[in-house]
């Protein structure tokens, strides 16, 4: 696995990140701790902004959050061993969501993990949003806000599976849990020149939800190369395609907006998802966690602002 770690871009080498191994991992991941409670009867409870390229689980001899939560325990000076209560879009397939940047929060306690595991499925249930997204999107969707709510469900195409929407699930494929009935409520919070800033918060989770949700919005999301493509243009004009007939594919940009990024096209099969979970509604309040270097660098160069 690759986790990428932004550095300035050179006028000779062009490069703006770079590929980080397990020692350099582990000083970043001490570095990115936004939280810390200590509690004499209920262990630690931390939160980590987590790098882009890292997922939460590997597989084995992988470089994971999971593989490194050992490591990272005893160099934060914790003796008991560490859980993960919530990482952004954590669902069963945790791997494929290792481009997410953003908040992790862990525990040392199991009684402490399973309450708030319950509290973040109760506030769902409560029709709360407990998290909230940060996204980089390619257009601007037709509305300042809303919801998408659609079907998902796993599709085998040739040798890959992919999350693809079902717009009108039935009954039967529901109750049989082939679909899953998900939701996302946007806004959008500043837009310039075809692309915008949203706020997405989730109320539902599935994996790759929030991607597959804007592309239904005609809005990718920059640094998306695995569902992009299911959003095609015509004379500027964008048209939604059948899974069936847009195979994944690096995401593709106008040579106007390469030049605003300051990007060949060579360089866009690296570059990152824009996708940030920043905030975490927990009983005692908010924890967020400020996105990462590459994401406030895009904006920049976007002349988006900050929020």
């Amino acid at each position: 696995m690759r986790v990428w770690r932004h550095v300035e871009r050179r006028a000779d080498s062009g490069r703006w990140r770079r590929l980080l191994g397990p020692k350099e991992t582990l000083r970043l991941l001490e570095g990115s701790v936004v939280h810390r409670e200590d509690f004499p009867s209920l262990g630690a409870l931390l939160a980590l902004n987590k790098p882009p390229g890292l997922p939460v689980l590997g597989r084995p001899g992988d470089l994971s959050l999971d593989a490194l939560l050992p490591t990272l325990r005893r160099r934060l000076g914790l003796t008991a061993e560490l859980h993960v209560v919530k990482a952004p879009a954590r669902s069963q397939a945790a791997m494929s969501h290792r481009e997410y940047s953003g908040l992790v929060l862990l525990s040392s306690c199991y009684h402490t993990t399973k309450k708030l595991q319950q509290f973040f499925t109760n506030a769902r249930w409560r029709g709360q949003y407990p998290a909230t997204y940060r996204a980089i999107t390619v257009g601007v969707p037709a509305e300042v806000e809303g919801e998408i709510c659609t079907g998902l469900r796993w599709q085998q195409q040739g040798d890959r599976a992919m999350v693809v929407p079902v717009p009108a699930p039935g009954r039967r494929s529901l109750a049989r849990k082939d679909v899953k009935s998900t939701l996302t409520r946007y806004r959008v919070l500043s837009t310039v020149e075809g692309c915008a800033l949203l706020q997405l918060q989730p109320r539902t989770a599935f994996p790759e939800q929030l991607q597959v949700h804007l592309t239904l919005l005609l809005c990718p999301a920059l640094g998306d190369h695995k569902h992009s493509s299911l959003v095609g243009r015509v004379l500027g004009v964008p048209f939604f395609l059948t899974p069936e007939t847009a195979p994944t594919r690096t995401q593709v940009l106008d040579k106007e907006l390469l030049s605003r990024l300051g990007l060949s096209p060579r360089q866009l099969h690296h570059f990152p998802l824009h996708i940030h979970l920043q905030e975490l509604v927990l009983p005692e309040g908010p924890l967020c966690a400020p996105p990462p270097p590459y994401f406030l660098h895009t904006l920049r160069c976007l002349g988006l602002p900050e929020h």
